[in-house]
């Protein structure tokens, strides 16, 4: 596996893996994951707003996620790998080449957000450092319906 810088010229490719990743949650989740409606354009942007890292299997796209600064953190978000590809610590390479940025731009942490409808993956996070910082709730929404979680960058002396 390798792990390289997302160029604006992948975005297509980024958002065919974003949306083969993000399948199985269309028609499940409510409301329905912003994933579904990104485009080339919106990809663009992300990349030209902060940053993306993309995971390669021997030379085949397999995962990516985007980044941006948030304040003094690091946002990091649509974490996407490919099903045939899930389990081989793909998204962990992923998330831990974000938190490396983090660090090396001086970024207070990284902050990502999370569905409550998907525990297991509040419940990952939390074990690989992450705590729940704020509740939010989508607008027409009465309760919350998803979380914020930020794990803190070590200082280095």
């Amino acid at each position: 596996m390798t792990i390289r810088a997302a160029l604006p010229e992948d975005a297509p490719v980024l958002l065919e893996l974003m949306r083969a990743a993000f399948e199985e949650y269309e028609g499940v989740l409510s409301p329905s994951s912003g994933a579904h409606s990104e485009t080339v354009d919106t990809v663009t942007r992300k990349l030209t707003a902060g940053g993306a890292v993309l995971a390669l299997v021997d030379e085949e796209p397999a995962g990516w996620a985007y980044y941006e600064p948030v304040g003094d953190l690091l946002y990091f978000g649509r974490l996407s790998v490919l099903p045939r590809f899930r389990n081989r610590g793909i998204g962990r390479a992923l998330l831990d080449e974000v938190e490396r940025r983090a660090r090396d731009t001086g970024a207070a942490g990284v902050r990502l957000g999370v569905r409550l409808q998907l525990p297991h993956l509040v419940e990952r996070y939390q074990r690989l450092g992450y705590q729940v910082t704020e509740y939010r709730t989508h607008q027409g929404y009465t309760t919350p319906t998803y979380v914020f979680m930020e794990k803190r960058t070590e200082t280095k002396i």
